[in-house]
């Protein structure tokens, strides 16, 4: 009783090891199969960040005086890439600070990178700048060359300030957004003319 038992038990076990054996061939021969190259990329560490950071706020002193300061949700910093940058995914909000360590400009993205090599930052998608007189710079893109001590942008631009809002494409500024430009300006509307329409 107990052999047949046993040999019963083993038919069972054949019996599955073989289901088995078939449902994994099934499984393989309905999988694609990926290419060298799509495993490498898949897995190659220079694609995944070298530094990952939620929640970040820091400041940037010069000569021991705060000179900026970055707030965001995300940062991704990727140093193992030929031109290393860091990634701001969910935005960004970047305060300029004078020599007395006052509030000179604010900037807001809910975009932004940072190209190292050419210490160049690049805020997209509804970004907003005030400066220390409350005039506010809205647009698409904006450039800050950090080397430069630069803020231009190419893109539609408009500035309301107390007395108008300016409108145009291009534009160049000094880091406190005082002394700008618009390169082409297309439209001024006096704030008082706004209010009455």
């Amino acid at each position: 009783m107990n052999h047949r038992f046993k040999h019963h038990k083993s038919s069972v076990q054949t019996a599955g090891s073989i289901f088995l054996l078939l449902a994994v061939l099934v499984l393989f021969s309905s999988c694609q199969s990926n290419t060298t190259e799509e495993i490498q990329a898949a897995v190659d560490e220079k694609n995944l960040p070298s530094l990952s950071v939620k929640d970040l706020e820091t400041a940037v002193t010069d000569s021991g005086r705060i000179a900026y300061r970055f707030i965001t949700p995300e940062m991704n910093q990727y140093e193992n890439l030929e031109k290393p940058y860091t990634e701001f995914p969910k935005g960004l909000h970047l305060i300029i600070y004078n020599e007395k360590e006052e509030i000179d400009a604010q900037i807001k993205s809910r975009y932004a990178i940072f190209h190292e090599s050419e210490d160049l930052w690049e805020l997209q998608d509804d970004v907003e700048a005030v400066n220390f007189k409350n005039e506010v710079i809205n647009t698409e893109q904006l450039f800050w060359d950090s080397r430069k001590h630069t803020i231009y942008s190419d893109e539609f631009i408009k500035i309301t300030t107390d007395q108008e809002i300016l409108t145009g494409y291009g534009f160049e500024s000094d880091e406190r957004l005082e002394n700008y430009t618009i390169k082409r300006i297309s439209g001024i509307l006096s704030v008082q003319e706004n209010q009455s329409e």
